[in-house]
Order: structure tokens, then C-alpha cells, then sequence
């Protein structure tokens, strides 16, 4: 399978982090380059993660605390999305969220009370969650059976970090619908829809002149095609060559690395008109 780069630059770009831009606390190869180069071609970009253990806020300190200053309006976070998608529907509901404590004070922040009486919960939340146990589980099945929604702020099955990964929300979710025979009714990450709506909204730009980067199939990649993003993969986090051979989505471009984003000669002109 060839490595396949783009030949022009778009006017938009979604950009995941953790195994795209960063791995741990450190910048990835080429990323700081890519960044500040599509930064002074004019390019428009937005950073989207599915993991609910930093808030929007934290991620932008990040960036900016590894030389690529950004505003936190730049952000798209799960947690971000699924609360969008409760205000929407029942603003103010009683929640029990498997989560930590960020998500948690994300939820209180806007308006959402938090129970652990099952006969009160409206909505169970599934996500990343360091501190699961038995007690939240069996909370979740009481609160299902009395009639509770079952939603994720993601389906990732890991969250990659240096030297391994960390079993993200996908165990929680499995466990939950393992024991109630309840799937699941709403994922706010990616690859949903109103992740992809989210971005492109911050981004101002249509997607066929938009394009998404990211380390997996099955969130980042799948997400792109159905907004009718083009799409591309750096091979830095997730997802190796062979592993991708045999998946049957595929990105557009793949790329050893995040710099290989870039055209061979890049200048504004390059942009799409």
C-alpha cells in the first residue's frame, strides 16, 4: 500500500490530537511545522478530540504549551457535543455519568443535576473513566431498567499514549449493554455527525474544501467521508500500514508523517479557490 500525499492545500482543516499532532506531552514529527505552515498559507483549522477527561480549555493551554498557540473557540471536544446534544433534548435533566471528574463539572457547569437514584435518572452517560466500579455499573442497569437513555460521549476502545494505550470508553459501554441488553442510543464523538456539523461550522468552510486528519479508521476517517471531507492519515498513533491494508475504509491520503500533509511546494497559492 503507497504512501499518498495531497498536491494542493484546502481551506479548512480537522485535526485530531492525541496520535496525530501530539503523543503524550510532546509534538509529534512535522506536526509543528504542518501547523504553522497552513497557519501562514491562510488555511482555516480546528482541533477535535473524543477524549472527555480534558476540558476545551485544557487542550488549547496544551497546544499553545507546545509552540502552537491556540484559542479555545479552536476546540471541539466529546463532552462538548454530547451536552449540545442533552440541551437540545432535555435541558436541565437528571444525569448519571461513568465518567470523570472533569465531565462531571462540565455537566453541572451547564445546567445538568447529577443523581445516583436510579428512579431519577434520565440519562446514563458512558465515557472514559478511570475510576469505574462495580457500584456505577450497577447503578446504570437500575436506572436503564427503570427507563433511563443510554448515551457516550465516545466508542473509542483506547485512548493511545506513550509506550501502550488505556482502554477508553468502548469497555464502558460494552459492560453496560452486556448486562441490560440496552445498546446504545447516542455516541457524541466521532464519527457522529454532529462532531463533523460542529467542526465545520467553527471551520466556515464546505467540505469539499475541507479536509479530515486523523490516526483512526473507524472515528477520524469514517467521520470525514460521511461529511464529504477528504481525508487523511498519518501512520503515527493508532493505526499501522498493515493493519489499515485490511480495513475496507480507506483514507484518501496516507502519510508517514504530519508534515507529509503538506504539498512539495506550498504557498498560499496553493490553497483551493
Amino acid at each position: 500500500m503507497p504512501f499518498r500525499r495531497p498536491e494542493r492545500l484546502f481551506k479548512g482543516y480537522v485535526f485530531d490530537l492525541d496520535g496525530t499532532v501530539y503523543l503524550g506531552d510532546a509534538l509529534l514529527p512535522g506536526a509543528k511545522r504542518t501547523i504553522e505552515t497552513l497557519r501562514q498559507a491562510g488555511c482555516r483549522m480546528v482541533f477535535v478530540s473524543n477524549k472527555p477527561v480534558n476540558t476545551r480549555q485544557s487542550y488549547a493551554d496544551k497546544l499553545t504549551w507546545l509552540g502552537l498557540p491556540t484559542p479555545v473557540g479552536d476546540i471541539v471536544n466529546s463532552s462538548q457535543v454530547l451536552i449540545r446534544y442533552l440541551s437540545g433534548r432535555a435541558p436541565g435533566c437528571r444525569v448519571f455519568p461513568i465518567g470523570e471528574q472533569v465531565l462531571c463539572d462540565e455537566l453541572t457547569e451547564a445546567g445538568f443535576i447529577l443523581t445516583e437514584s436510579p428512579e431519577e435518572i434520565a440519562y446514563v452517560i458512558a465515557s472514559f473513566d478511570r475510576t469505574f466500579v462495580y457500584r456505577k455499573l450497577q447503578i446504570a442497569f437500575d436506572a436503564i431498567r427503570s427507563g433511563a437513555h443510554l448515551i457516550a460521549t465516545n466508542a473509542d476502545a483506547y485512548c493511545p499514549v506513550p509506550g501502550g494505550g488505556e482502554p477508553d470508553a468502548a469497555s464502558i459501554i460494552a459492560a453496560i449493554e452486556a448486562c441490560t441488553g440496552h445498546k446504545i442510543e447516542f455516541i457524541a464523538g466521532k464519527p457522529s455527525e454532529m462532531m463533523a456539523r460542529t467542526a465545520l461550522a467553527l471551520l466556515g468552510t464546505d467540505p469539499e474544501e475541507s479536509m479530515m486528519v486523523g490516526d483512526r479508521v473507524e472515528t477520524d476517517i469514517l467521520m470525514g467521508h460521511r461529511a464529504g471531507m477528504s481525508t487523511a492519515m498519518p501512520l503515527t498513533g493508532a493505526t499501522t500500514l498493515e493493519a489499515l491494508a485490511q480495513n475496507e475504509v480507506q483514507p484518501d491520503y496516507i502519510l508517514e508523517r504530519l508534515d507529509h500533509l503538506l504539498p512539495t511546494r506550498t504557498n498560499a497559492q496553493t490553497v483551493l479557490q
